[in-house]
This record gives C-alpha cells, structure tokens and sequence, in this order.
C-alpha cells in the first residue's frame, strides 16, 4: 500500500471548497488502498461477509452516481443498482466479469469531476429534482447528499484498512 496522504488542509469556511476536498482526498484513498493487491487479491474476499476489494470499489463508483447523478439530478442512468446483485440492495456487490480495478478507478475519479461539477455551481440547501431516485417530495438536500457521499467513502475505507491488514499486512491510517 502507498504512503497515506495527509487529509486536506484547507484555510478555508467555504464548506463546499471542504466537501470537495474531502470526497477527493477520499477517491485518492481508495486508489492507494488498492495499490499492490493483486488480481487475486482484488477478486478474493477475507471477510465473512463475502464482498472483494474489487466488489467495494464497483460499489463507490455506483453510490456516488446513484446519489449525485441519479438522486440529486435526476438523470436516467444505466443500472443505477448495477453493484447489487440482481440490482438489489442485499449487502452483496458485485462485479461485472472483464472489469478491472484500473477500468473502476477511472469511472470513479470521473464520477468525482461531475460531482465536484455539481457541488461547485448548485447551491447546497438545493433539494434533489424527483424522477430518478427521489420520486417523492421532500428528497434530501445537495449538502445532505453531500454528507451521505462523504460518510459512505470514510466508512468503507476503514473497511479496507482492515482487509489489506487481513490481506497483506498492510496498515492503514
């Protein structure tokens, strides 16, 4: 595993400066936790639960879209539950058969350009437009999507903390 990053540092009250440091900071931990893992390794769960480094990574890739892109815009995307297995939530990611780590690593530092997109040009108090996700008023607000995404990312980082210690050796944070 990489050398951890410091977290972000901002001189900064602008809360949407900070969210969208912090999601970033979060997004680049992820790249470094993965760092080193083999294919195998990617691939083979530690857990009893069952979920893969890979499987983890699918699911951020797809939270982050069904929240931002889905949720709060409202845009139709393709398999908006496309982690689950059979598209339901049942804790169970997986992981379309061909896609690599570096193919999931690129859809979400993308994903990470659209949500900064739209943290930095929509007021925060904003409430997501229904049709997508949300398909009854009130849905949730852009700071509120904001702080789900965030805490969703920390969570599941300390998560793979503990499987590449499992794993490797490795130690996180």
């Amino acid at each position: 595993m990489a050398v951890s990053a410091r977290e972000p540092q901002l001189d900064s009250a602008d809360p949407v400066a900070q969210l969208v440091a912090y999601l970033d900071y979060y997004r680049d931990v992820m790249d470094r936790k993965l760092d080193g893992l083999s294919e195998e390794q990617l691939r083979t769960s530690v857990l009893p639960s069952g979920w893969t480094p890979l499987g983890l990574l699918n699911h951020l890739v797809h939270m982050e879209r069904r929240w931002f892109v889905w949720g709060f815009l409202a845009e139709q995307v393709s398999d908006p539950r496309g982690d689950f297995v059979d598209g339901v939530d049942n804790g169970q990611w997986q992981v379309p058969d061909g896609v690599t780590a570096a193919d999931l690593l690129v859809r979400l530092h993308e994903g990470g350009r659209r949500t900064t997109q739209i943290l930095t040009t929509t007021p925060l108090a904003t409430r997501g437009a229904l049709g997508g996700r949300f398909t009854s008023a009130p849905a949730p607000t852009l700071l509120w999507i904001a702080l789900h995404v965030l805490q969703e990312y920390a969570r599941h980082a300390g998560h793979l903390d503990v499987v590449r210690e499992l794993t490797d050796g490795a130690v996180g944070e």
